[in-house]
């Protein structure tokens, strides 16, 4: 089977610093792949280079088959990848409901004269929307505060609307940046179940930035560990632990 994403030698520099140096990874589908590092690691880059928002300096990425090295963050949404962010990104004044329907409009198929009249193919297009929008919120349990505003909502509950916004996109390919963030032991553990649910559901792979050890030891496949911009290792999650390389760079110690 081919694989759902591969980073070929990506490059991104910024002035004279490489955030990305000469950085690979394949991603096998209905895996969940794990990157690590310290602050600065360039693994946000990473991210910001697959979905659009840069472009990288060299190299080459390929999605389900098809070159996207550089292509605009919208047609890459359009292709399958959705994406969360460390800083939660909601439209937090509208409703929870209202905040994946948004998302979901990247599959609208009427025009601007359509919405304008109300024309039948507008109104079964958002009766479908809203459908949707509402099966996704029962799969992250938030079915029951549809009607509420999205700033309202606790922190875990934020996470997972964010997390049923990019999966309003159907992606194949899910991109999580920091998603146990601010999180405590036991919401880290219920993220993990979480997480674990929606792969399986939606058979999806999941490529995941991460700071919790526990949840990548518990969710992770495999793992990339950066430092700089530069790999220093990849294996199992038990494997990078193990190394001495990356007990010196990121989880400190001898």
């Amino acid at each position: 089977m081919a694989p759902v994403l591969e980073m070929k030698n990506v490059e991104k520099h910024f002035g004279g610093v490489r955030a990305i140096d000469n950085f690979s990874v394949t991603l096998e589908q209905g895996k969940i792949h794990g990157l690590i590092g310290p602050n600065g690691a360039g693994k946000t880059t990473i991210f910001n280079n697959i979905t659009g928002i840069y472009a990288p300096n060299s190299g080459q990425i390929i999605f389900d088959g098809k070159d996207i090295t550089g292509s605009a963050p919208y047609k890459v949404a359009q292709l399958g990848i959705g994406r969360t962010f460390q800083n939660i990104r909601l439209f937090s004044n509208l409703s929870v409901m209202d905040n994946v329907i948004i998302a979901s409009n990247l599959d609208a198929t009427y025009n601007m004269a359509d919405a304008f009249v109300k024309t039948r193919k507008y109104r079964a297009r958002e009766k479908h929307l809203k459908e949707k929008a509402l099966n996704l919120l029962e799969v992250v349990g938030l079915s029951d505060k549809a009607g509420e505003r999205a700033s309202s909502l606790p922190y875990g509950h934020q996470r997972k609307l964010e997390i049923a916004r990019a999966m309003a996109l159907d992606p194949k390919l899910l991109l999580l940046d920091e998603p146990a963030a601010g999180m405590n032991a036991d919401e880290s553990a219920e993220l993990v179940n979480f997480v674990r649910e929606i792969k399986e559901r939606f058979d999806i792979t999941i490529l995941m930035i991460e700071h919790h050890m526990d949840v990548v030891t518990n969710l992770c496949d495999h793992v990339t560990v950066l430092n700089f911009g530069k790999t220093i290792a990849v294996g199992t999650p038990e494997e990078v632990k193990s190394n001495p390389e990356v007990i010196k760079a990121y989880l400190g110690g001898e």
